[in-house]
């Protein structure tokens, strides 16, 4: 079961000159493609919907995503990339390019720390090196300092910045489109929650599933 969706990310070459997160935010606010993170796929044990949404765009060298969270625990112990920052305040990416090949996942807890892999299947990742992680720009509006979980009202963004030939795509010769999905999620809160961008149907929380991935195109 699949609701099939499918977004159009602008092409906005002018992202990459700049290098200044508020112009590349309001860039990408302006004429990139928005779209919500609220789905839940498991209602009964997981309620929590923290309102999250994205704004997307891409250039010839990389994909740009602005994330926008608002919610009431904030959590961030992770501190060292390819640590389990899903346990924290976590937003995610996850891209399949050709299908049935590999798909990567990238993780962000909301201070910018990642984890990232590809694979196939979920049980055999390959991790990206220290020097691809360093690749991938990442400004959080939380700093870069871990801290414990924190009880409130909070608003957060993180905007990343995943160049294409770490996803093996060449961006002069991208294809139509990939399929992927965005998702937010928290596992060690107060209040864990599990949400999509496209919807998943599993028995229990599993974000790595192609199967239920939507269409990602690459628009003019």
């Amino acid at each position: 079961m699949t609701d099939n969706k499918s977004i159009t990310l602008p092409r906005i070459d002018q992202l990459d000159t700049l290098t200044d997160a508020d112009a590349i935010v309001a860039l990408i606010d302006d004429k990139g493609v928005r779209g919500q993170i609220n789905n839940v796929g498991w209602p009964d044990r997981y309620p929590y919907r923290p309102m999250t949404s994205f704004s997307a765009a891409y250039t010839r060298q990389a994909v740009y995503i602005d994330f926008l969270v608002r919610c009431n625990y904030l959590r961030a112990e992770n501190f060292t990339d390819q640590s389990p920052v899903s346990e924290d305040s976590c937003v995610e990416f996850f891209v399949e390019p050709v299908p049935g090949g590999e798909y990567w996942n990238f993780e962000f807890n909301c201070i910018g720390t990642i984890n990232a892999s590809h694979r196939i299947r979920r049980p055999a990742p390959t991790r990206l090196t220290h020097d691809e992680l360093a690749r991938i720009r990442r400004y959080a509006s939380c700093g870069n300092r871990p801290f414990r979980e924190l009880e409130g009202l909070f608003t957060w963004s993180l905007l990343v910045v995943i160049p294409f030939d770490l996803i093996g795509l060449d961006g002069d010769n991208l294809p139509a489109h990939v399929r992927g999905n965005l998702y937010k999620c928290a596992s060690a809160t107060s209040e864990p929650h599990y949400l999509s961008w496209q919807p998943v149907y599993t028995e229990n929380p599993d974000f790595h599933r192609p199967e239920f991935f939507g269409d990602i195109y690459f628009g003019k």
